[in-house]
């Protein structure tokens, strides 16, 4: 009975093991298809955020203003400053000889103290004559006027024209370097060291931004316009009068927007192998002048190409408010002076910049004088404000200032205006 038993037992467990195998088999097959199941949908939620994120960045990039190719840009308007567009413009890059933009303009400024004259002569020195890269191949001792070397620099970009100024006006090109860092500094160039005059070293420490180049561009063409006249010539001759004779050279603009785009005119290109390709150029049309900065193209044709691009949008979207011939402003109230209101004036001129399409035509204005204004007043000081408005938003303000002085009255003063005021005197 028992040998019965445990064979039936025995039996059983043979039929039923299979079951159990089978069973765990099953749940081992579900829990893994439930894993690769999971595990594809991750994966396939991943892949859709990826491929949504690329979409995303294409249609960034192609919901843009402006398609350009370079690395970093900057497009801004240069009477107002206002930005219209930029990509990367903070980036430190070579500047190449975008570099004599600075250069240029402390030449222009030392013009403007009179420690310069247009016909001053500049000597050649044979460190100058050595420059490599562009250059105008002035001789060790040649002599050129002040006026011929800012043509040499702005047009040719001559690095040996640079580095005689340089000479000239600092007395070696690393002192004339410590000025231009010293007025980069001042103007917020933050972005900016020069290492030296004409931008043919590839130093790590010699860098700049578009931004800055805007900066530095902006001022050179806002201070000193006169140097458009230059920037915008195509080709000249000049003259080389040296030891071996006279001969003539012919400069060429480097910045072929001069001659290819309408209302371009300058500024300045550069280009070496770590620098790439880059330029600073003004266009103007009309009243509006817009400067594009590129920097890092390829290749010449793209820093063009994407100069013009910058520009075409930027004279597409933009309209100057200029308030050229505003009324004279009555005269301030003023207190304890020797006189009860100062004679004023504007400021600066007031402009605004519209990339909206609206009416300027609707632009107004009312003006503010400064509360309890007392004596004494000096020439310059500030006595009031002009706002301007359109569809009732502010949209900027000029001060008003003083146009003369005004002393504080004292005791004899009062006496005097007590006596007319009784008639005592005239």
């Amino acid at each position: 009975m028992k040998k019965i038993a445990v064979s039936l037992l025995l039996a059983i467990t043979f039929f039923l093991e299979p079951i159990r195998i089978w069973g765990q088999f099953e749940k081992e097959s579900e829990l893994s298809s439930r894993i690769l199941y999971e595990t594809q949908v991750e994966q396939t939620q991943e892949e859709q955020a990826q491929e949504g994120q690329s979409q995303e960045e294409v249609q960034d990039a192609s919901d843009a203003p402006v398609q350009t190719e370079a690395p970093s840009v900057i497009l801004l308007e240069i009477s107002t400053g206002k930005v219209l567009y930029e990509k990367n413009s903070q980036e430190q890059r070579s500047p190449a000889s975008i570099t004599k933009i600075m250069t240029l303009l402390l030449i222009f400024e030392e013009l403007e103290k009179g420690n310069l004259t247009m016909e001053e002569e500049v000597t050649t020195s044979a460190y100058a004559k050595s420059m490599g890269g562009s250059q105008v191949f002035l001789e060790e001792g040649e002599k050129q006027t002040v006026e011929t070397m800012i043509k040499c620099i702005v047009v040719a970009s001559g690095n040996d024209a640079s580095v005689a100024m340089a000479e000239h006006i600092a007395g070696s090109e690393s002192e004339f370097v410590k000025k231009m860092n010293e007025k980069a500094n001042q103007l917020g160039m933050v972005h900016t060291h020069f290492e030296d005059c004409c931008g043919l070293t590839d130093s790590t420490n010699h860098y700049t931004s578009a931004g800055d180049v805007a900066i530095m561009s902006r001022e050179l063409i806002g201070r000193f316009p006169q140097i458009l006249e230059y920037s915008s010539i195509w080709m000249e001759n000049i003259t080389h009068v040296t030891a071996q004779g006279t001969k003539e050279f012919c400069l060429t603009n480097t910045n072929k927007l001069v001659r290819s785009y309408e209302g371009c005119v300058g500024l300045k290109t550069g280009s070496t192998s770590t620098a790439k390709y880059c330029v600073s150029a003004a266009a103007k049309r009309g009243d509006i002048m817009l400067l594009a900065v590129v920097m890092g193209a390829p290749d010449h044709k793209v820093r063009f190409k994407d100069a013009a691009a910058m520009l075409n949008y930027g004279f597409g979207i933009c309209n100057l408010y200029v308030d050229e011939d505003p009324e004279t402003p009555e005269p301030a109230k003023i207190g304890r002076g020797v006189k009860e209101e100062v004679s004023c004036e504007y400021k600066e001129t007031f402009r605004y910049l519209d990339t909206e399409g609206s009416n300027l035509d609707q632009v107004e204005k009312r003006t503010e004088y400064t509360e309890n204004l007392q004596a004494p007043i000096k020439k310059g000081d500030v006595v009031g404000k002009t706002i301007y408005t359109l569809d009732g938003k502010e949209i900027g303000t000029v001060e008003l200032v003083s146009t003369e002085d005004v002393r504080k009255a004292n005791f004899l003063d009062y006496l005097k205006k007590a006596a007319k005021h009784f008639g005592f005197v005239k």
